[in-house]
């Protein structure tokens, strides 16, 4: 008989997030793709295998938090696109630009040290561009309309940085998984959409641009544009409660 040391485990089943992913990404409009998101060690269920099981359900993009979760499931085997979601020291820009990580970029001040440190190193690093339309964490402010000019002056001075790839652009919604909160998230949908093409008039265009968390993808299938960033439904439930009654 098998010892066990410990008495309790948990029993993952990679078949069943295969087939969520499957599901998510037959649901998606037009050419849209699905982003995975494995941060928190894929949400508690084991990074490396999720990842690798994902791939195989046709995953080709992964989100993450911070570098240590790229680089996890970098070592894992996954040479897909990794996009962390939050903040890396520019100092690791070698880093990021050696295992292929495409890095936020959230204000002009951290565009601006994360050039130098990629121009020190002679890398350059793929960036996503991060607008803050209501979620209030990271990003270049475009809260309101009167801000979008702002935001829509500094992204090009940002693209046009070297060692910098721009990517893509994107924005986090704050309440699409609230019952009341469609108001808003339709809100801060149009202030992306504005500051996009308020950029596009700048010259600046980007190959991905993406909004929708697991919510949103359920909710609002005509903001899936490019890309969408499913997590917690990846793993079998629904944003809220509510949305598991609908």
């Amino acid at each position: 008989m098998t010892q066990f040391l410990k008495r309790t485990w948990a029993e993952v089943n990679l078949d069943a997030i295969q087939h969520n992913f499957r599901a998510i990404a037959g649901s998606l409009t037009g050419g849209c793709r699905a982003m995975a998101i494995v941060k928190a060690d894929a949400y508690g269920h084991g990074a490396g295998y999720v990842s690798r099981a994902l791939r195989a359900a046709g995953a080709d993009w992964f989100g993450v938090s911070n570098l240590d979760e790229a680089l996890q499931i970098r070592k894992a085997g996954i040479s897909e696109s990794i996009l962390i979601l939050g903040y890396t020291p520019p100092k690791e820009a070698a880093r990021l630009a050696a295992f292929g990580i495409t890095q936020t970029v959230f204000n002009r001040e951290y565009g601006e040290e994360l050039s130098a440190a990629a121009s020190a190193a002679g890398v350059e690093v793929r960036v996503h561009i991060k607008l803050d339309t209501g979620m209030s964490r990271i990003g270049f402010l475009c809260q309101r309309e009167e801000k979008l000019d702002d935001a829509a002056d500094e992204v090009p001075a940002v693209c046009r940085l070297p060692g910098l790839a721009p990517e893509g652009v994107f924005t986090h919604f704050a309440s699409a998984d609230e019952e009341d909160g469609e108001a808003f998230t339709r809100l801060q949908f149009s202030l992306f959409r504005h500051t996009i093409d308020a950029l596009e008039k700048r010259g600046v265009h980007f190959a991905l641009r993406h909004c929708c968390n697991s919510a949103a993808t359920l909710r609002f299938p005509h903001m899936h544009l490019d890309m969408v960033r499913p997590g917690i439904i990846l793993y079998g439930l629904m944003p809220d409660r509510w949305m598991a009654a609908r």
